[in-house]
């Protein structure tokens, strides 16, 4: 909702960021459910975007059990300064079993690894563009359709958009 409001007015991030005294990057996460505000932080969010939080914390309460990203939704993504947006699919407080998201990256950019897991597995799909995988010291380049399934090694691992397009891909990760 918050997002969708913040269009609706026209907003871009950095404004409603400034507005609300939080970060551009703090603010995207919060808007495709990667990390939640504190009740004071939602409060300045919604003032900055001329909504109500009793009203967003209804929606949040009576949310569905599916959850989908249209196409028409990843490629209208605002992608800030680092290059790249995470579109998650549900938020963290419902995440048990699996993390996943839509990954949108900019030519030239990569996205980090997960911090702090053990044991997990991670699937990379290429929906469209091409990424590139590095994983210990092997190195594959995806292209649309082609998938990768590997074990999750943080600071052996990277994901870069070495081509001149804009790459998006479905990731799923165990938690």
């Amino acid at each position: 909702m918050l997002k969708l409001r913040r269009k609706e007015m026209k907003l871009t991030l950095k404004t409603v960021a400034l507005r609300a005294g939080i970060s551009e990057g703090f603010l995207s996460q919060i808007e495709n459910n990667v990390n939640s505000p504190s009740v004071d932080t939602l409060m300045n969010i919604c003032k900055a975007i001329g909504c109500d939080a009793g009203e967003v914390i209804q929606q949040a309460q009576n949310q569905e059990r599916i959850s989908v990203i249209r196409k028409k939704d990843y490629n209208d993504v605002d992608i800030p300064h680092v290059g790249f947006a995470t579109i998650r699919f549900f938020a963290p407080e419902l995440r048990r079993a699996i993390d996943s998201a839509i990954l949108v990256i900019e030519p030239g950019k990569s996205i980090p690894a997960r911090k702090g897991v053990r044991n997990s597995q991670e699937v990379l799909c290429i929906l469209k563009g091409s990424l590139d995988l590095t994983y210990q010291d092997q190195h594959v380049t995806l292209n649309q359709g082609d998938a990768a399934h590997f074990f999750t090694q943080p600071d052996q691992q990277h994901i870069t958009n070495n081509s001149k397009s804009t790459a998006i891909a479905l990731w799923i990760g165990t938690i």
